[in-house]
């Protein structure tokens, strides 16, 4: 007979323990409705500092190899140095995306707007859409290959196929790797602050005038 269909929640948290040997724990929920039963899956990560140069080793490996630069499309890599890959997305999502660093780059512009900016992340290396770095940030990091940490603001256009469980897990990465805000566009233009995860705020700490819907002319 035909195996159930589970009707599956997912929650993801990022949890720090402190004191010596500090530890990231990558927590997992899924939940499936087979006769109430409840599956939990926690999963312990190295260190932050033994992740970050593990994830910058590998990215300077994967950035030497000459079959990738032939590749079009993103690239990013899971906490083992998989690679993950993804196609170049539709029109629409790029003009989102070029709208977004235009309006940040004409209404912050003491710093740096960067796109497809690389961040080094508990669970591997993730590629920000756009983001902002402080001059600050920039003089610390501007000339790495990716960055060790994330810088001030990260900004995720969403994709239809994208779903809640990706976006909330993604959003949980930046987080922890020290951005202070991550925005989020959906598909219809319409732009969601968050000052942490879960998080939705009226309007920008960092640009309070930015606009909560974009409009591309």
């Amino acid at each position: 007979m035909p195996r159930p269909r589970a009707a599956a929640g997912r929650s993801v948290v990022l949890a720090r323990s402190r004191g010596a040997g500090t530890r990231l724990l990558l927590a997992e929920t899924e939940a499936r409705q087979y006769g109430g039963f409840m599956a939990t899956l926690s999963i312990q990560l190295p260190s932050q500092p033994a992740q970050t140069a593990f994830n910058l080793r590998r990215w300077e490996e994967l950035l030497a190899d000459p079959e990738l630069a032939r590749i079009e499309g993103r690239i990013e890599t899971d906490r083992h140095g998989q690679i993950i890959m993804s196609p170049p997305p539709a029109p629409q999502h790029g003009c989102f995306q070029s709208e977004m660093a235009y309006l940040l780059r004409s209404q912050m512009p003491c710093g740096r707007v960067l796109t497809e900016c690389p961040i080094s992340t508990a669970d591997g290396v993730r590629a920000a859409d756009v983001a902002w770095a402080s001059p600050e940030t920039m003089r610390e990091l501007g000339n790495r290959a990716c960055f060790p940490r994330s810088p001030e603001l990260c900004v995720e256009v969403l994709s239809p196929a994208n779903t809640g469980a990706e976006i909330t897990e993604k959003v949980a990465l930046y987080f922890d790797a020290g951005a202070r805000e991550v925005w989020l566009c959906d598909p219809a233009g319409r732009v969601k602050f968050l000052a942490g995860v879960g998080e939705e705020v009226a309007q920008s700490a960092l640009c309070p005038t930015f606009p909560r819907q974009i409009e591309l002319r």
